[in-house]
């Protein structure tokens, strides 16, 4: 089995390998955010990460001290002087704000590197940066966003990696994600919400410790149907996913009306809720958690966490980029990653 962990001769014992952090793209804010930090490395107790991309991005963006680094293995010894990149292409021109195919192959092929370095354990994980969709469609990418394509490359079926979006007082997990609303009553299924919920407890334990995760699960409809004057989805496909996962012995309760599950006494009383779509999960996430939020890929052999947020193109190369949500992937990944070297998973 690959290892993620190298030994601290000083302290004798077991420490997390660093992690491996794709730029995404270079025209993007991923360069100016992982940079920030990079600075915030000691104030904020982060793990000890590498750079994977083109060290031009971040000279375009920070004037702080960079090192190349040729394995991942050298990156711990390098970490407390300067921020280790792991060149693996060239992007060509760098202008923040405005991104091209030269980026975009370049953000590729970074994530590409640093998903096989996770799988060998040289790395920890991974946190990966925010990439461009559409410029990454132009250079072959044909996947709907990166959570897919790690979960290729770790032979695990789309269905079965789960992304959930999680901040200091909220974890929340979509059980339909990118589809139009209209879509939604159609593609819910009793077996969806059964998938998600089940890799949903597998993820609390594995990842974050929890022996017996608490999940909440919301209604499609307005006050979960309304005994079915609103919508039948809960009688008829919600209800019984829930019911036939607590026969199973799962500690899971629902359909709850989604307008009352997110307030900090209901907060409370839950580790994790299936929301039914993307915005009734992100929208309480983001509100919440904004400049925090998280989102770890569930289902996975190997971390990886991301902020939850874009590219942002538009103040990409102001200075203006705030790191909260790459510091707390960081960190997030980092307790992902103990919890299991902790667990023995």
């Amino acid at each position: 089995m690959p290892s993620s962990t190298i030994t601290d001769p000083a302290a004798d014992r077991p420490q997390l390998a660093p992690f491996a952090v794709p730029l995404g793209d270079p025209a993007g804010i991923g360069p100016e955010i992982v940079a920030k930090s990079w600075v915030m490395r000691e104030a904020r107790g982060l793990p000890a990460f590498f750079a994977v991309g083109d060290m031009a991005s971040l000279r375009a963006v920070w004037l702080g001290p960079v090192e190349q680094i040729a394995a991942p293995e050298e990156a711990a010894s390098v970490f407390n002087r300067a921020l280790p990149c792991l060149q693996v292409a060239d992007a060509g021109p760098v202008v923040p704000g405005t991104p091209s195919i030269d980026g975009a192959r370049t953000a590729f092929q970074a994530l590409e590197v640093a998903v096989g370095l996770a799988r060998t354990g040289s790395a920890a994980g991974i946190v990966t940066a925010p990439v461009g969709k559409e410029q990454l469609y132009g250079v072959g990418f044909t996947h709907p966003g990166q959570t897919e394509f790690v979960a290729e490359r770790c032979g695990v079926a789309p269905h079965n990696a789960v992304m959930m979006l999680a901040g200091p007082s909220l974890k929340v997990v979509p059980v339909t994600i990118h589809i139009p609303l209209a879509d939604v009553p159609s593609v819910l299924t009793a077996d969806l919400i059964r998938a998600r919920a089940v890799t949903t407890v597998k993820g609390l334990q594995r990842n974050f410790g929890i022996p017996r995760p608490r999940i909440a699960v919301a209604g499609l409809n307005p006050h979960a149907g309304e005994g079915g004057a609103l919508g039948r989805e809960e009688i008829e496909i919600i209800g019984p996913a829930i019911e036939a996962l607590q026969a199973e012995g799962m500690n899971i309760r629902g359909p709850l009306a989604a307008d009352g599950l997110f307030h900090s006494r209901a907060r409370e009383t839950y580790d994790a809720v299936l929301c039914m779509y993307h915005d009734q999960a992100l929208i309480p996430l983001k509100t919440l958690h904004f400049d925090e939020g998280v989102n770890i890929t569930l289902g996975l052999p190997i971390v990886r966490t991301s902020p939850d947020h874009g590219t942002a193109f538009g103040i990409a190369g102001t200075d203006s980029a705030n790191p909260g949500a790459m510091m707390a992937a960081l960190k997030m990944a980092a307790e992902a990653a103990r919890a299991r070297l902790t667990h023995g998973c």
